[in-house]
């Protein structure tokens, strides 16, 4: 779907530039944004690197265990279908980690494992059940302690002060997360009573 938008983005660009005949810009423009986005990806590459090292190191290390431990009380509330036993706990915490830490690269495929983990464990049913949908809220509205990536970015855009957005990053990200825990256990709880109505409705 992404790369439909994106092609019908470009199709509408050089129609426009052809229809106003300013194609000479359009020409330009793609060269200027190749040329600024190889510049931003070297200037990211070392932040990016340290930290997703670190992550591996923490892994590798058996720091996303006892991260597992320590979260373990709040994941087990999240996620009540997927007890130690199963991994699950696990890679759900090295994917909150990588999160904390800002490092979206290094989240994706941990969460990618995490949930393939939790289908399996599920006896590989396509529907999802509680703990998958808290799971993708808990990813996708993650609290960030460090914001590499935006950092990185703030750094290659030449920021003398990259990480000084720390507290707001801490705030927005815990209100973000909070809001949207909330409105997924209140919609989980519409849905259930609605299904609980229907059952009675139907005897």
């Amino acid at each position: 779907m992404i790369n439909r938008i994106w092609c019908g983005m470009i199709l509408v660009s050089v129609v426009c530039a052809l229809l106003t005949g300013r194609m000479e810009e359009v020409s330009g423009a793609v060269g200027e944004g190749a040329d600024a986005g190889i510049k931003l990806i070297l200037s990211m590459a070392g932040v990016m690197g340290l930290w997703m090292g670190m992550v591996k190191i923490a892994e590798t290390a058996g720091v996303t265990e006892k991260a597992a431990r320590l979260l373990s009380p709040l994941l087990q509330r999240l996620m009540p279908d997927y007890p130690p036993g199963t991994g699950v706990p696990a890679s759900v915490a090295a994917n909150v980690a990588a999160n904390m830490l800002g490092v979206g690269n290094a989240a994706t495929p941990l969460g990618i494992d995490a949930m393939q983990r939790m289908k399996k464990s599920s006896g590989g049913k396509d529907l999802p059940n509680r703990s998958m949908m808290f799971f993708v809220v808990l990813n996708c509205a993650s609290l960030q302690l460090i914001p590499t990536t935006v950092a990185a970015l703030r750094q290659a855009a030449g920021s003398r002060e990259p990480y000084g957005i720390l507290p707001q990053v801490w705030l927005t990200s815990l209100g973000a997360l909070a809001a949207s825990l909330t409105a997924a256990a209140i919609f989980r709880r519409i849905g259930l009573l609605r299904s609980r109505k229907r059952r009675e409705r139907h005897g």
